[in-house]
Order: structure tokens, then C-alpha cells, then sequence
């Protein structure tokens, strides 16, 4: 309606204000069809002001006949330099003439034509010592009235020119305006498109980073090529990497996520979210980025700037820069870790393997605690075996020779604390945190521990303890490890120990405890293919027969165990002693002369003699080899051994023969 009546009065109206493209400077096309609208009217009112306050600068010192010119938004609200929307505080702009009657601002705007009105003392008392002139402000295109030029004078005092006047200036004021949408709507394209640029450059970047990040398998690299990226970007942030794995990097910038620290809660609330977290401290804009993979969040990116703030599109591209990182982490960590793997599984089977290749208890732990040592780089291994009869922990294999036969007890230390519990123990700094006593750590000045109960059908057959010097030395991936060794580990530790009973029991009589005589020729046959001599004696009861007919068989068994007691009390280590065959025994000893054992036999036969109950005496028969001799067999030294018995036993018996 507006454009319309505009339409109907332009004939009435100067052809320069009706048509001013005529007078304003070429524009390009495109931006000539660039104009304000209806719609737009509400959110002009900078664009006045700023337009008006130019124009008030270009026209510094020009007359205006006694009156002062205002600048009109069409909802009646006054335009000002240091004011951009101040209410109407002049009646005579309102345009509501059931209050105070018609004014010239409101005729304008009415008649879309320039107005001159003149005091009348019907007016509002207020006006009656005025007149005012008004001139509507169009846009350039679509013709409705954008602004309205407005002077008040002294009444009686305004003449056609001044109207003019106003119309010219109007005139200026439009093109004041039209510059300023100009620049606005020139400047928002520039900044769209430089905006546009950005995000381009962004992309480019981002990509561009992403693709160094695919190309890592590493971690470290991972870690490295992110903070790099940010340092590059945004030179004035201060970026920290807070990891929750158990990760150890050479990176300063790269700390662990501890959640007790009071600084710290930003990050926790993006590590538990899984979100973006934003906050303004102390005039510092810090920004957390969590750190996801599919798997989960590894961890939290924080920045921290001056006094500045990022935007949408920073915060956008940060937001994919971390969750390519997070990616990226994950990819690599699953890379080490299935390198890791690999490489326990390999360890696993290559020891198992050497575990089982020897079925000798101490060479079996020597080996066991020698690998354990490298492959944890630690600086102390002991392994005690479990033994039901004592309920203690014995030391079979150590690096500490004065550990190696020390017992301790089921409820001592840490081996009580994996007795009861039957789980494995981390312990990252003996001195700080000293929950029970520990002989090893100790002795060796410990503070790291990795220990672990040596399992067999769930019970606890032994344990391992690994320690270290330096506190805080095992991960958690080592106690891992660890527990899957100790497994192997206490298999083996089963089986040699099995194997070491079997074989007992195969060399062994089980009556008398002394070995078998099968065991005993063996044992003689390789002393003969080393040593350079030794000594038989065989032992044989004085009427043992008569002993049974008189006892019974049981005490003619006990008689056996005492007498076997006796000769194993009365020989060296080195001897060996066994069970030749009925009530016979059997004794071999190494590198000893004919003198010497027979002071032996002696011995055992006054022994036996004043210890036995009931009563009995021994017959012993005496053979030597030389590596002189001419023939030298186990048959050929039983065979003289055994003459010399039959003559003791024909001198009266309880005496001593030598052959």
C-alpha cells in the first residue's frame, strides 16, 4: 500500500529524489539489485545510525535555519549518533493524531511525500510554537519509505526552501545509507567468502593431518603428530594430552588423566561424557576434547588461550581433528597390543617349552627365574615351592644365594597374602606403601613387586616374586603377563616334582628307604667310568630267618628300617646306600680305600649291635677297584664283596671280611 501511494504522488515529486539512481555512482549490476525490504526494517536501526552519524560528519557546520534535523525510523523511533534506539521523546513525532493531532513526521510517512506543517493553535500545546517539516527516505527498488528526515522550526518561520533543503539533505542521507548497506552487504560477502576459504583451508588441513595420522602405527608418533598439528594451527594455545591408558611417552606435552588433581575436573567431565567441554577461568578460554575410538575415550585433549574464544567453526574442526586422533590412537594401540600379544604368545611357548625339555626341578626354576628376570627387566626373581608337610614356603631358585633353603611360613609376608587370596600382587613403591613385611625386598632394597601363586587344580603349589629396585618399574600389562606365566610355570614346577617322585619311588625301596639295587648298579657303573677307585660293603643280618620265626614277619621289617637308619646316619653324603636283595645291604662308596671302610663297616656293625631292639648283628663283606685293576665291573666288585661276607658269615658272624 505504501509503494502505491508512493506510485501516485512521484509526478508531484523533484525527478532527482524520485529517481536517484540518475545521480548515484554506476554500481554493478549485481549489487544494484541488492535492497532493503519490509522485512528487513526491524534490524536497520545500526545501519541508520551508523549512516546518519556519517552523514552528520559530511555535512559538519551546515546551516539548518534555526532548527535541528532528525533522523526517523518508520516505527517512530529517533535515530541518534550516541543513541541507536531511544524511544520517541518528542510528541510532536508521534503519529497518532487522536493524541495530539497530526504532525508533518506522520503526514510523511502517510503521504509518502514530502510535508510542511505549520504551528496551529489546535495543535498540542507542545507544538503550537513550531513548524515542522518532514521528508520520507525511499529505497532504491522496491519504493517503500526506509527513514524519515524531520526539522522542527520556529513557528511562522518555515518557507518552501526549507522543505528543499530537507529533500537534499534526505537525498544525502539516502546515499549515506545505501553506502553503508554497500559495505555491509559487500563486507558480509567477504567475510562469507573468506570464511568459506577458511573452512576450506580447514578441510585441506584437517585432511591433510589425517592422513599423516592413518600413516603412523606407533603411538608415540600418534601422540607427537597431534600436538605438532596444534602447535602449527594455533600458535598461541597451549595444548596438554591427558592419557588414561597405561602409556608412558617421552612427550612433556603428554601427562596421565588424574582425576584427583583439582585442575583436572574439566577434563574428567569430557572424559566421562564424552563431549566437548568449554570454560572461562581468570580470563583464560580453556577448551577439553575427548579422545574416542570405538572402543571408547583414551583420553582428553585440553587447550588453553588468553583471553580469546574459539568459534563454531574452530570448535567443529577440533572436535574431528581429536576424534581423528582418537581413531588413530585406538588403531595404533591395537596395533602395539597385538604386537604384544604376538610376542607373549611367542614367549609363552618358547619357555613352556624349555620348561618342559627337563624334568629336574632346579635346573627347571634356575631357567624359569633367569628368563623372568629379562623378560621383565627386573633386578631380583625368587621361586619357593610349597611343601604340605611343614606348611612353608621353601626357596628352591633365586639370585640371591643366602634366599636359596630358607623356609617361611604359609602366613609370612607376601607368600601368606597369595596363600589366602590366591591372586597375583603389584606393588609400586615398597617404601610408601608397606601393607605386610618382605624378607626380599628387604635384603635387596626393593621398592617395585610383581608376585604371583604358582596354581595347580586351584591350589597353591609355590609362588614367583619378581622385584626392582626403582619404584613404580611393572604396568599392569606385566602383571597380566605375569599371571598367564605363573600358569606355565606352576605346570611345570608340577611336573618336575612328579617326575622327581616317580623316579623316587622307582630307585627307592619302599620298606627301607635306601635305594634299589638296580639304581645302585647304575649309579656304580658310571662312577667307574670316572672315578679312579672305590669301595663296596655289604651288610647282612645274622639270622634274620630265626628273627621272623621268633617276632613275625612285621618286627623282622622293623629291624630292616633300624638297621637302614643306622647305615644311613653312619656314610656320607656321597655314599650310597642300598637294598641289595632280602635282609642284605648294600653300600658304595666313592674314591675310599680299603682302611677307610672298613673303620665304616665297623662302626656300623658296633652301631647296629648296641642300637637295635630286639637285639641283632650284621656281617659285612668288604670289595675295593682300582683303575690299575685288570678287570673292573659291578659284577666282578659284588662278586668279591659277597665271598668275603660268606667267609665272615662262616667265622661266627657279626665280623668283617675284606675280599
Amino acid at each position: 500500500m505504501v509503494n502505491k501511494r508512493k506510485t501516485q504522488q512521484q509526478q508531484e515529486m523533484p525527478d532527482e529524489f524520485e529517481n536517484p539512481s540518475r545521480t548515484r555512482q554506476q554500481l554493478p549490476g549485481w549489487l544494484q539489485k541488492q535492497d532493503l525490504s519490509e522485512a528487513d526494517l526491524p534490524y536497520i536501526h545500526p545501519l541508520l545510525v551508523s549512516s546518519f552519524t556519517s552523514w552528520q560528519e559530511e555535512v559538519d557546520g551546515f546551516p539548518w535555519l534555526g532548527g535541528d534535523l532528525i533522523l526517523l525510523h518508520p516505527d517512530g523511533t529517533r535515530i541518534s549518533a550516541d543513541i541507536q534506539t531511544e524511544e520517541n521523546d518528542s510528541d510532536f513525532l508521534s503519529w497518532d493524531a487522536g493524541e495530539i493531532g497530526p504532525t508533518a513526521a506522520s503526514t510523511a510517512l502517510e503521504t509518502c511525500r514530502p510535508t510542511l506543517s505549520r504551528a496551529d493553535e489546535h495543535m498540542h500545546p507542545k507544538l503550537k510554537a513550531f513548524d515542522s517539516i518532514a521528508v520520507p527516505i525511499f529505497t532504491r527498488t522496491t519504493g517503500f519509505p526506509c527513514a524519515i528526515a524531520a526539522c522542527l522550526l520556529p513557528a511562522g518561520t518555515a518557507q518552501a526552501g526549507d522543505l528543499k533543503l530537507l529533500q537534499a539533505a534526505a537525498l544525502h542521507i539516502r546515499t549515506c545509507i545505501y553506502r553503508h548497506f554497500e559495505n555491509l552487504f559487500v563486507g558480509g560477502l567477504l567475510r562469507e567468502r573468506k570464511l568459506s576459504k577458511k573452512e576450506e583451508s580447514r578441510r585441506d588441513i584437517l585432511f591433510d593431518v589425517m592422513r599423516r595420522l592413518n600413516d603412523h602405527i606407533e603411538v608415540e608418533n600418534v601422540l607427537t603428530e597431534v600436538l605438532d598439528s596444534l602447535e602449527k594451527l594455533y600458535p598461541i594455545c597451549k595444548a596438554d594430552l591427558f592419557l588414561s591408558q597405561d602409556y608412558n611417552s617421552s612427550n612433556e606435552k603428554v601427562k596421565p588423566l588424574a582425576f584427583h588433581l583439582n585442575d583436572m575436573d574439566l577434563c574428567k567431565s569430557a572424559f566421562v561424557d564424552g563431549k566437548i567441554r568449554e570454560e572461562r577461568i581468570g580470563g583464560r578460554h580453556q577448551l577439553a576434547l575427548p579422545l574416542s575410538g570405538k572402543q571408547g575415550v583414551y583420553g582428553v585433549l585440553r587447550l588453553d588461550l588468553p583471553d580469546t574464544e574459539f568459534d563454531e567453526a574452530d570448535i567443529g574442526f577440533l572436535s574431528m581433528l581429536a576424534a581423528a586422533a582418537g581413531a588413530a590412537f585406538e588403531k595404533a594401540k591395537l596395533h602395539e597390543q597385538a604386537n604384544v600379544l604376538v610376542g607373549e604368545l611367542r614367549l609363552i611357548n618358547e619357555l613352556t617349552q624349555r620348561l618342559n625339555s627337563s624334568l629336574k626341578l632346579s635346573d627347571t626354576m634356575q631357567f624359569a627365574s633367569t628368563e623372568l628376570l629379562g623378560i621383565f627387566k627386573s633386578d631380583f626373581c625368587c621361586i619357593l615351592q610349597f611343601d604340605k608337610a611343614s606348611q612353608e614356603f621353601i626357596v628352591i631358585s633365586a639370585n640371591v644365594a643366602e634366599m636359596i633353603g630358607e623356609a617361611y611360613s604359609s602366613e609370612y609376608g607376601f607368600c601368606g597374602v597369595m596363600w589366602s587370596t590366591k591372586e597375583p600382587i603389584i606393588l609400586s613403591d615398597y617404601c610408601s606403601a608397606t601393607p605386610v613385611s618382605s624378607h626380599l625386598m628387604d635384603v635387596t632394597n626393593s621398592r617395585s613387586l610383581l608376585a604371583s601363586p604358582l596354581l595347580l587344580n586351584g591350589d597353591v603349589i609355590g609362588a614367583v616374586m619378581i622385584a626392582k629396585r626403582e619404584p613404580n618399574h611393572f604396568s599392569y600389562d606385566n602383571y597380566k603377563l605375569l599371571q598367564v606365566l605363573s600358569a606355565h610355570l606352576g605346570l611345570a614346577m608340577s611336573n618336575a616334582t612328579l617326575h622327581a617322585e616317580v623316579r623316587r619311588m622307582v630307585i627307592t625301596d619302599n620298606l627301607t628307604g635306601l635305594y634299589a639295587r638296580h639304581y645302585l648298579n647304575e649309579r656304580i657303573g658310571r662312577k667307574q667310568t670316572r672315578d679312579s677307585s672305590g669301595s663296596l660293603i655289604v651288610v647282612d643280618i645274622d639270622h634274620f630267618k630265626k628273627i621272623n620265626d621268633t617276632y613275625g614277619h612285621q618286627v623282622g621289617d622293623d629291624i630292616l628300617i633300624q638297621v637302614s637308619g643306622i647305615i644311613r646316619t653312619s656314610i656320607r653324603d656321597s655314599d650310597i646306600a642300598a637294598r641289595w636283595g632280602g635282609e642284605e645291604l648294600a653300600i658304595y662308596l666313592p674314591l675310599l680305600g680299603l682302611e677307610q671302610t672298613e673303620r665304616v663297616a665297623e662302626r656300623i656293625r658296633q652301631r647296629v649291635e648296641g642300637e637295635t631292639k630286639p637285639q641283632v648283628t650284621v656281617s659285612c663283606g668288604i670289595s675295593e677297584w682300582r683303575i690299575a685293576d685288570e678287570k673292573i665291573s659291578v659284577e666282578s666288585l659284588f662278586y668279591k664283596a659277597d665271598m668275603a661276607l660268606y667267609e665272615a658269615k662262616h667265622h661266627g658272624r657279626n665280623c668283617i671280611v675284606v675280599g
